[in-house]
């Protein structure tokens, strides 16, 4: 297993490089329902659009779906993208809050997503890391047996404590990226720009990616220096996001710098307070665009905003998609 881990990772690793990942919502109506034919629609109009997907991220609140919304969710987007497949992986709603737990409930979600066909995994930073005597040893440990369970390689995810997540300190972060099964880590800071700049450093220090995640700091988290995208902005408009990326990588200032300002107004509107509630205004976006229908555009799992935003959702829709 390790000898196809070391073969697999750097062929992914570059398939990532210099790539858009769409992390997608999901389409459902109130009562947590999935349409087929509505979820088929939309990972075909999200994977034309990008390089890659990233399915179950907390875009499409992966861990809140059940097993088989989860597997046909995966089947939709396998069948849709040409591209790099992601499954974000970590314990789902239930599991207990000790580490035993959380990691067998990972690894166990990990094989199911490498029996659906995925690529690589993206590991949920799991609260039982937060305990400083334990988190180096366990945030490792936790990465290795997922990605061992599975037998695919692995992203960490660096998210925002206020979303969940847990701040790996930069020495664990270059830990961590070299790693054999590690290509890459996943940078969701939301507003901590030294922090993000930091956490770049460290993991190239590593010998892995540096995969932003910055939606509200997009543009400037490559200058920074990240290597690729993994985005849940990209789950609608996903054109746009598609074009400040390869812009990017392609040395197109000209068209960077307009794309970059276009999605930070998107993403301005979107990426706000109430945080938890960029997934229902995302689906709003998806449901203007047309690749969503209304009945489909609904939330049931996480904040609703005030159905008021819509209109300003709407607007920044129209102002990204202007040329």
């Amino acid at each position: 297993m390790r000898d196809e881990l070391a073969h697999t990772a750097p062929r992914l690793t570059e398939a990532i490089r210099g790539r858009l990942i769409a992390a997608p919502v999901t389409p459902m109506d109130e009562s947590a329902h999935i349409v087929p034919a509505d979820l088929d629609r939309y990972a075909a109009a999200i994977a034309g659009a990008v390089d890659g997907v990233c399915v179950w991220a907390h875009t499409a609140r992966g861990l809140e779906l059940t097993d088989a919304q989860r597997d046909d969710v995966l089947a939709a987007f396998r069948d849709a993208t040409g591209g790099p497949l992601l499954a974000a992986v970590g314990p789902p709603a239930g599991t207990g809050d000790d580490f035993a737990s959380q990691c067998a409930a990972t690894a166990r979600l990990a094989e199911r997503a490498a029996a659906g066909g995925a690529d690589a995994l993206m590991v949920y930073p799991v609260s039982s890391l937060r305990a400083p005597d334990t988190q180096a040893e366990r945030t490792i440990r936790l990465h290795t047996e997922v990605a061992a369970a599975a037998g695919l390689p692995v992203t960490g995810f660096l998210l925002y404590p206020e979303a969940g997540g847990v701040s790996y300190p930069p020495a664990l972060l270059t830990e961590l990226s070299a790693r054999p099964e590690v290509l890459g880590v996943k940078l969701a800071t939301l507003y901590d720009a030294v922090g993000c700049q930091d956490a770049i450093a460290a993991i190239h220090a590593g010998g892995a990616l540096a995969i932003t995640g910055e939606d509200r700091m997009f543009g400037p988290s490559l200058l920074w220096g990240a290597d690729a995208a993994l985005v849940g902005v990209a789950a609608a408009v996903a054109e746009l996001s598609a074009r400040l990326v390869h812009a990017w990588f392609a040395g197109d200032t000209a068209a960077f710098v307009p794309a970059a300002r276009r999605l930070d107004r998107f993403a301005a509107a979107v990426f706000r307070d109430p945080m938890d509630g960029y997934v229902q205004r995302m689906l709003w976006a998806a449901e203007r665009e047309g690749i969503i229908p209304a009945a489909a555009a609904h939330d049931p799992h996480g904040v609703r905003p005030d159905p008021a935003e819509r209109a300003a959702v709407v607007a920044a829709y129209r102002d990204a998609i202007a040329h």
